[in-house]
């Protein structure tokens, strides 16, 4: 997977490092002061990660979680993400990692208890001014299980949580790897949150992840396990099979899944900034997913025009409540206010 590790000299000789090291014996090693004077210095095309990763082992400085945007989570309570690394292994073409990072290359940080520490300081800080739960969120950079085998840090997290009944923590994934968490005990405050589209598109532009009927298999494992579930229906893209290739993804869903089994669902369209669209045009310049109108909307992303979007969202919406989702548990991702009744 990798062709060379990086490793920071202050973390080399700690457990977490030795036991990673341990599953890339053939991959030479670099030890280095820090990683940030090497990692996204130089310009490294995105698509070289179909061909040679790199890997940083290493310590978060600065800022380690940080407050969402607005209609990132279910309103009327504080959502934060952490950071615990940069990168992902898959390749979704409309990914906004491809125009954030100068380099593909992975990065993972491992000074979980500074993590820790800043998450029960913030969840202490809300309880104590009378707010009865906190979202943290992981995912933000990158898969939050596409490497847990690798990382270790679910028992960790789950430890944390268990021990801060007024946080809840969601781990966003487009992945499969769910070995680790099935063998941690469902905590009502530690939801696993898959990201789908429809099968056409999950084939067109969500490359190297795990196939829409693999992941619709593993949610109802992890659901009958009695682990929380969310779903991020994002990015929906438009075509002219929408209607009937989100009614397919519905009814594949529902019919290894129960509404009552799911926590809540997000909705939101393909959206890019600036950069990232020009990063997608270079990319894929022969994808469908470039053929349907944009324009710059309200907080300067490109998005489908607003009746558009707004259409396609609530269409979507529609078709979950008919299907039995309750409405209290559906909400619009990264919209206006106004858009999200």
């Amino acid at each position: 997977m990798f062709s060379r590790i990086f490793v920071e000299k202050e973390v080399y000789q700690t457990p977490r490092v030795q036991n990673i090291l341990k599953r890339f014996k053939n991959v030479p090693v670099q030890r280095i002061d820090d990683l940030e004077l090497i990692f996204n210095r130089v310009k490294k095309p995105y698509l070289q990660k179909r061909d040679q990763l790199q890997l940083f082992l290493g310590q978060k400085k600065g800022q380690l979680v940080k407050e969402t945007p607005a209609a990132y989570g279910l309103s009327g309570e504080p959502h934060y993400y952490f950071i615990h690394s940069y990168n992902c292994i898959y390749e979704c073409q409309y990914c906004y990692l491809q125009g954030y990072f100068n380099s593909p290359d992975i990065v993972l940080f491992l000074n979980y208890e500074d993590i820790a520490e800043e998450i029960i300081r913030i969840t202490n800080e809300h309880t104590s001014a009378g707010l009865k739960r906190v979202w943290f969120h992981s995912g933000e950079y990158s898969d939050s299980l596409a490497l847990s085998h690798i990382t270790g840090e679910l028992p960790y997290l789950h430890k944390i949580f268990k021990e801060l009944p007024e946080a809840t923590l969601e781990l966003r994934t487009k992945s499969a790897n769910i070995k680790e968490l099935l063998e941690l005990a469902p905590l009502p405050n530690f939801i696993t949150s898959f990201s789908l589209s429809t099968q056409r598109h999950s084939k067109e532009y969500d490359l190297k992840t795990a196939p829409l009927k693999t992941r619709i298999k593993i949610i109802s494992q992890l659901a009958n396990k009695g682990h929380p579930i969310g779903l991020h229906l994002d990015p929906i893209i438009y075509s002219d099979t929408f209607i009937e290739d989100t009614n397919e993804l519905i009814d594949l869903l529902f019919s290894s899944v129960s509404p009552d089994q799911i926590n809540y669902i997000s909705l939101g369209v393909v959206r890019f900034t600036k950069d990232v669209y020009h990063q997608v045009q270079q990319n894929y310049p022969e994808s469908s997913l470039l053929a349907s109108e944009f324009s710059k909307s309200f907080d300067q992303k490109i998005r489908y025009p607003k009746p558009m979007r707004l259409w396609m969202l609530h269409k979507v919406k529609s078709m979950l409540i008919e299907a039995g989702m309750q409405e209290k548990k559906i909400y619009l991702c990264m919209e206006e206010d106004d858009d999200q009744g």
